[in-house]
């Protein structure tokens, strides 16, 4: 039998310990480390979540890496084609964690209607072309169907719908320059808006629309097997860096390979800077935590000295006797991470849920809810952590138990 877990078990259960001059301030200690396993937990969840949905958005545009022509085209514009008859495509079969490859071009345009217009990036797609993600953003309409015979269907940004005057089932027509040679008459396209998409990313929602990439091969008098670049999809974005190397040293000579991290590398490290807040306020949470768990221990202390003098003078080490207390602040310990995570868990189930909570000012987040994300072992991470981080600050103020004579505590009153 483990005596100090015992005795800690009859503190716990005994009538006394819920009427003691120590009850309310065990409560305040509990509810204070509730209180901060909720908002660990809300920091990481709304940290990692909005980090994750930026990171989606930014891919669902681009890919996760992009594998282009070697040379000096640092614009979004394809200006030389690649051979669609590459080892890598359709599947990229000598790299593992490659979930989708597709080829895409793209060329600089303008929409002109009756009273205004909008300088546009065409994005030329095809049958290969994985619209999963923008099923989420697609506020009108449909995705187009791009299977078939070469057709007219767009996809309109609702921002750009918005500056035209233009919704789905509308027809505009679009200009485009031959090789970027302003002095030959430009090629003339007439779409129809068959969906409108609202991303929440202005920088791409202001420019990108998606059209049949037949159509931009015939404007740039291209063959059917050439392409702008190829655009590849990671199973695990966290290998983002280290795929995106390999990739580069799988591909021809011809070819480059850059990842989303190096080309928008200012929203990535923009979105860095949340790990630092997450950090922060976890770190705050713990030592309020903490100081309020080394409170409750004196006052355990203070109260129980007249049985801390029992067990000593029967032969108690103070190690052991320490231990007793050590397992009554872990059994409070415990119960506050209950309730947080009670707490915590369930706001978040909520928010993710009914997005209750939205960000005032959505443009400059790139999404208008507050986004939230939590898996099971950051879950038990955070609780073994607070845990065990709780009972090393409770080891200092428990060696005071040391100090304590067994014929002055009798005595104590």
């Amino acid at each position: 039998m483990n005596l100090e877990l015992f005795i800690a078990k009859r503190l716990i259960t005994g009538k006394e310990h819920k009427i003691s001059i120590s009850a309310p301030i065990i409560k305040i200690a509990i509810a204070a480390i509730a209180i901060g396993v909720v908002m660990m937990l809300i920091a990481i969840a709304t940290g990692v979540g909005l980090k994750r949905k930026i990171r989606e958005k930014v891919a669902a545009f681009n890919g996760h890496i992009q594998i282009s022509n070697y040379d000096n085209n640092t614009s979004d514009v394809s200006i030389s084609p690649i051979d669609l008859n590459q080892d890598f495509y359709p599947e990229f079969t000598n790299v593992d964690g490659v979930q989708h490859v597709q080829a895409v071009a793209t060329k600089g345009g303008i929409i002109r209607t009756e009273d205004t217009f909008e300088g546009i990036l065409a994005k030329g797609v095809g049958k290969d072309y994985d619209w999963s993600a923008f099923a989420e953003y697609l506020v009108e309409g449909r995705l187009p169907d791009y299977s078939g015979e070469l057709n007219e269907e767009v996809l309109l940004s609702q921002m750009m719908a918005n500056r035209l005057q233009l919704g789905v089932g509308d027809t505009f027509f679009s200009f485009f320059l031959k090789d970027g040679d302003a002095s030959r008459p430009p090629n003339t396209r007439r779409f129809e808006i068959v969906g409108i998409y609202d991303s929440g990313f202005e920088e791409f929602d202001a420019t990108y629309v998606f059209v049949d990439i037949r159509h931009i091969q015939r404007m740039n008098q291209w063959d059917e097997d050439q392409v702008g670049s190829f655009e590849v999809f990671l199973d695990d974005f966290d290998q983002l860096e280290a795929k995106s190397d390999e990739i580069y040293g799988k591909t021809p000579s011809s070819l480059d390979a850059q990842n989303i991290k190096t080309k928008y590398y200012r929203i990535f490290e923009w979105i860095g800077l949340f790990d630092f807040n997450i950090a922060l306020i976890i770190g705050i949470m713990i030592i309020v935590g903490g100081i309020n768990m080394i409170t409750a221990l004196l006052v355990l202390i203070l109260e129980r000295t007249q049985m801390i003098g029992i067990l000593k003078a029967l032969g108690s080490a103070n190690w052991s006797v320490r231990k007793v207390f050590l397992y009554n602040a872990a059994y409070l310990i415990a119960v506050g991470l209950l309730w947080g995570n009670v707490l915590g868990l369930g706001l978040l189930f909520i928010q993710d849920k009914y997005r209750l909570f939205k960000f005032p000012n959505p443009e400059e987040y790139y999404i208008d809810y507050i986004p939230v994300y939590m898996d099971v072992p950051t879950v038990i991470f955070l609780n073994v952590g607070v845990m065990l981080l709780c009972l090393l600050m409770l080891l200092v103020p428990s060696y005071i138990i040391t100090k304590i004579t067994p014929v002055k505590a009798i005595k104590f009153e």
